[in-house]
C-alpha cells in the first residue's frame, strides 16, 4: 500500500461523496474515502477485483446530475487486511475516453477540492493555485 501511495501522481482531499456503480444484476452504493484529479478510494466490503473497469457516478452537492466516470480499479484493501489506518476498500484509477472528458473530470474534481479545503488551505496544501492569480 505505501508503494501505491508513492507512486500517485496526484495529491488526494478527504472528500466523502456518495457512490453509486452495479455489479453483475445488483446496485451498490458507497462512499469515497478521498479523491483526487486522478482517482478516488471507495469505502466497501465487497471490492470489485483488480483490473475490473466500470462506470460509477458520484454525487457531488454541487452539481445538479451525479457525475458519471469510467474508473478501473488499481488495488484492494480486504476485510482482513483493514486496520486503524486503512478501511477496507477499493483504489480506483480514473479512466478517460478523450482529453476534454479529462479536463472535464479534472476541473470538477479540482472545484471540489476547493471547496472542501477553501482556496487558502488548497493552496497552502496541495500547491495547486497560482498565488495571485496573476
Amino acid at each position: 500500500m505505501s508503494e501505491e501511495s508513492d507512486r500517485r501522481n496526484h495529491p488526494r482531499v478527504p472528500i466523502a461523496l456518495k457512490v453509486e456503480y452495479k455489479r453483475l444484476n445488483s446496485f451498490f452504493a458507497d462512499y469515497t474515502k478521498n479523491i483526487s484529479r486522478g482517482g478516488t478510494f471507495i469505502r466497501t466490503k465487497n471490492p470489485l477485483s483488480i483490473g475490473t473497469e466500470f462506470m460509477f457516478q458520484l454525487q457531488v452537492p454541487t452539481l445538479e446530475a451525479p457525475l458519471a466516470i469510467k474508473g478501473k480499479v488499481q488495488w484492494i484493501v480486504y476485510e482482513d487486511d483493514a486496520n486503524e489506518e486503512q478501511e477496507p476498500g477499493m483504489g480506483i484509477g480514473f479512466v478517460y475516453e478523450s482529453e476534454a472528458e479529462r479536463d472535464k473530470i479534472a476541473n470538477t474534481v479540482e472545484k471540489m477540492m476547493v471547496d472542501s479545503l477553501g482556496p487558502v488551505l488548497y493552496d497552502k496544501l496541495l500547491g495547486k493555485r497560482k498565488a495571485d492569480e496573476e
